[in-house]
């Protein structure tokens, strides 16, 4: 499952991140591991960016990045 599969204000566990090196690095820093939970807050009118929020702060992601961050429900 993927994170662009989640419904608003659903819950899962982060398993995987499968995207270039420098996403991958950023995404770490900011505490996005795997075993993290996550929770998608909104998503703009046509989907593209999605709002996640996990560690108690919100990001902003892109569509295609966050295709490919897999994860499993919690």
């Amino acid at each position: 499952m993927r994170l662009t599969d989640l419904r608003l204000e659903q819950s899962a566990l982060i398993t995987k991140i499968d995207c270039e090196e420098k996403l991958v690095k950023r995404l770490k820093a900011l505490g996005c591991l795997e075993g993290t939970e996550i929770k998608v807050k909104r998503k703009a009118p046509l989907g593209d960016p999605i709002i996640v929020n996990f560690r108690g702060f919100d990001l902003a992601l892109r569509k295609k990045d966050a295709k490919n961050i897999f994860i499993k429900e919690a």
